[in-house]
C-alpha cells in the first residue's frame, strides 16, 4: 500500500476531463445562494511549508491538550482510564486491521472474519448471551437499537428507561426513538440510586436499565427481568464488560438484550471516542438483531473457515423496511479489545475488575473521612461513585484548583454531586495524594 499522494488543481481536471466530467460542474446541484465566492484568502499563506514546520506546529497544538498520561486523572462518566498493552497497538497498526474494508468476499477476508468472530464470542461469554453481533458505534447507539430492536419484536412502541443509564444514552435513545414514533419513558432512582419503581401496566417493548448504572451503582437486574416479563416486555441492560468478571453474567439472570460501551477494554480515552459499542442477545431475537453477523463453518474442503451470516448484504440499504441502518461496525476498536482480552484472560480481566472496585472503595472512604462529602447513594457500587459536597464546597472551583495541580478531578452532576472513577492504574500513593490536594484546596475556599 502506497502512502496518500494529493494531486493538484490541474491534475484533478486531467483526471476528470478523462470521463468527460468539468470539475465547477460537480457542484452544480448547490445552490448559487451557498456556494463561497469569495477568492481572495489573504490570511493564508501564501507559500507551503517543510514537512519540519508542519510537525513542528502540529506538536504545539497537541501540547496545548492536557492528557492523562501527564496528569492524575479521577475522570469516568463512561469512559475509563484501563492500562493497554504494549501488544495491543502494535497489532492493529498491521494494515491488514487498520484499513480493512467490509469483509463481503470471504474468500480473502479469513483474518478480519476471524477477528469479529473472536469478538462475538468474548461478547457472548461475558454476558451469558447465546448471540452477539461484530460491534456497533458505541454504548449509546446500541442502547438506542436495543430499543427499537424491541419494539420491532413486540410490536409496541414505547419503551422504559432508568434515569440511572447514561444522560447521553437516554438522549441518544430519545433521539432514534423521535423519528421512528416511539415513546419513552424515563423512570426516577430512589434514595438508594436504583431503578426500583417500574410500570405494571402491559403495552412497553422494554425495560432498560444500565448496570453499574451512571452513578457507579449495581442495578438488581433480577428485579429487572421479573418487572419486565410480568408485563410482557424485553428486559435490556446496559453493562460494563469489566463488571462482569466479578457480577452474575445478564445471560444467566434472564435478561434479553444486553449492551454496552466496551472503551474500557484497554481502549485509550482519545478525549472522548472512538469507543465501540456491543449488543448480544437471546437465540430468539437472533434475526431481528442490527449489525453484521460473522459465522463459523467449514469450506469445501472441510477446513474451518468464516463468513457474514444470517443477513443479506442488501437488507441494510432498504430503508424504514430494513431491520435496521446500520450496516457497519467498529471492528478496528473490537479487534483492539478482542486482542486486550485475549492477552489478559480470564483471570487477568478478573483481576483488574477486582482492583478497580477494591480501591474505588478506598478512595470512597478516604474522601467521606474528610468530612467535605457524604455519599450520594449508600449502595454497592463498582469503579466509580458520587458524593455529595458538604456546606459551601464549590466543585466547580475545586476542579479548577485541582487541574493547575495536575489533577483531573470528578465530573460535577447538578452542581453539588462528583462522580469520581478509579482504575486499576491508580496507586495507593496517588489516591492518598489527591485526598491531602483535595482537603488543602477546600480549607482554602
Amino acid at each position: 500500500m502506497t502512502a496518500y499522494l494529493p494531486m493538484d488543481r490541474e491534475e484533478r481536471r486531467e483526471m476528470l476531463a478523462s470521463v468527460g466530467v468539468d470539475l465547477d460542474h460537480l457542484f452544480d446541484s448547490i445552490q448559487e445562494s451557498q456556494k463561497l465566492k469569495k477568492t481572495d484568502f489573504s490570511g493564508l499563506q501564501q507559500e507551503g511549508i517543510s514537512e519540519l514546520e508542519v510537525v513542528e506546529r502540529l506538536t504545539a497544538l497537541a501540547d496545548l491538550n492536557k492528557r492523562t498520561d501527564d496528569y492524575d486523572s479521577y475522570l469516568g462518566a463512561g469512559f475509563y482510564d484501563h492500562y493497554q498493552p504494549a501488544a495491543v497497538n502494535h497489532l492493529i497498526s498491521r494494515t491488514e486491521f487498520l484499513t480493512a474494508y467490509t469483509p463481503y468476499q470471504a474468500e480473502i477476508s479469513q483474518g478480519t472474519l476471524q477477528a469479529i468472530f473472536e469478538w462475538q464470542s468474548y461478547i457472548s461469554r461475558l454476558s451469558g448471551m447465546d448471540v452477539s453481533n461484530a460491534s456497533l458505534y458505541d454504548g449509546a447507539s446500541a442502547a438506542a437499537e436495543a430499543a427499537l430492536m424491541a419494539c420491532r419484536e413486540k410490536r409496541l412502541y414505547k419503551v422504559f428507561v432508568s434515569a440511572g443509564m447514561h444522560p447521553e444514552y437516554i438522549e441518544t435513545i430519545e433521539t432514534y426513538c423521535h423519528a421512528a414514533g416511539v415513546e419513552v419513558e424515563v423512570g426516577a432512582l430512589n434514595e438508594a440510586g436504583k431503578t426500583a419503581e417500574f410500570p405494571t401496566e402491559k403495552g412497553y417493548a422494554a425495560y432498560m436499565v444500565q448496570s453499574p448504572n451512571f452513578y457507579g451503582v449495581v442495578e438488581d437486574l433480577p428485579l429487572l427481568v421479573e418487572k419486565a416479563h410480568a408485563t410482557g416486555a424485553l428486559a435490556g441492560a446496559s453493562c460494563d464488560l469489566i463488571s462482569l468478571a466479578l457480577l452474575q453474567r445478564p445471560g444467566d439472570l434472564g435478561v434479553d438484550i444486553v449492551t454496552g460501551e466496551a472503551q474500557a477494554l484497554g481502549i485509550p480515552m482519545s478525549f472522548g471516542g472512538p469507543g465501540v459499542g456491543y449488543m448480544a442477545v437471546t437465540q430468539k431475537l437472533l434475526r431481528k438483531m442490527p449489525g453484521r453477523i460473522a459465522g463459523e463453518t467449514v469450506d469445501r474442503d472441510g477446513k474451518t473457515s468464516y463468513v457474514l451470516t444470517i443477513q443479506a448484504r442488501e437488507q441494510h440499504i432498504r430503508r424504514e423496511r430494513a431491520t435496521s441502518n446500520i450496516c457497519t461496525a467498529q471492528a478496528l476498536m473490537a479487534t483492539s479489545a478482542t486482542i486486550w482480552l485475549a492477552l489478559m484472560g480470564s483471570s487477568g480481566i478478573r483481576d483488574v475488575a477486582e482492583q478497580s472496585a477494591a480501591k474505588a472503595l478506598y478512595l470512597q472512604e478516604k474522601l467521606l473521612a474528610t468530612g467535605l462529602f457524604e455519599n450520594t447513594y449508600d449502595s454497592p457500587v463498582f469503579r466509580e461513585f458520587a458524593l455529595t459536597a458538604k456546606g459551601s464546597l464549590d466543585l466547580y472551583k475545586l476542579n479548577q484548583d485541582l487541574l493547575a495541580e495536575k489533577i483531573f478531578g470528578g465530573l460535577v452532576v447538578d452542581d453539588n454531586r462528583w462522580l469520581l472513577a478509579v482504575t486499576e492504574k491508580k496507586s495507593k500513593q496517588a489516591m492518598d495524594k489527591f485526598v491531602e490536594t483535595v482537603v488543602r484546596l477546600a480549607q482554602a475556599q
